[in-house]
């Protein structure tokens, strides 16, 4: 199968992709995550997806850094606390994006690596991403069979950057 991958950072795609593609699938990354702050943090990120894709022999599509896409649908959460409603609102923002570059560039299905994280909702994630584009997301728990574990791994090996917070300004206090 053909799947458009949603990469939050170049760590967490490591893992993903190489599970993907040892399952048979292609990929196509998809760097979309207007949440990033601040740009020089953004463009860290980029760049370890773009040694990744690399790395690991796949093409990245990345969309323009616009903030202001995200401060349009999640800068009235600035209270909300790590997890909650701007988490969900931000999930949402980022596999609508990569829905629409799915179907755009005619792939079959779209996933993301945002459930690496042990500090993410998987459950919340597929379930979004199953409002977004029903039966073309792949939902999975890509932390389950040591995935964070191997993520970590990855980055260790390849001496990759490792961010230390979620991205947006507000996970950074």
């Amino acid at each position: 199968m053909r799947i458009v991958l949603h990469i939050c950072c170049g760590v967490c795609a490591a893992g993903v992709v190489e599970r993907l593609a040892a399952e048979g699938h292609q990929v196509l990354g998809f760097f979309y995550n207007p949440n990033i702050h601040p740009e020089e943090e953004y463009q860290k990120r980029l760049a370890v997806a773009r040694q990744v894709s690399a790395m690991l022999d796949f093409p990245l599509l990345a969309a323009a850094y616009k903030p202001e896409e995200w401060f349009e649908v999640a800068g009235s959460l600035k209270d909300e606390p790590e997890g909650g409603a701007r988490c969900a609102v931000c999930f949402r923002l980022r596999l609508q994006r990569t829905y629409f570059s799915m179907v755009d560039s005619g792939w079959d299905a779209f996933t993301t690596t945002l459930t690496v994280s042990p500090h993410k909702s998987a459950e919340l994630i597929n379930q979004i991403g199953w409002e977004v584009g029903g039966g073309r997301f792949i939902a999975r728990d890509f932390k389950k069979k040591d995935g964070y574990k191997r993520t970590n791994q990855l980055a260790k090996e390849r001496g990759l950057y490792r961010q230390n917070y979620c991205g947006c300004q507000y996970s950074h206090k």
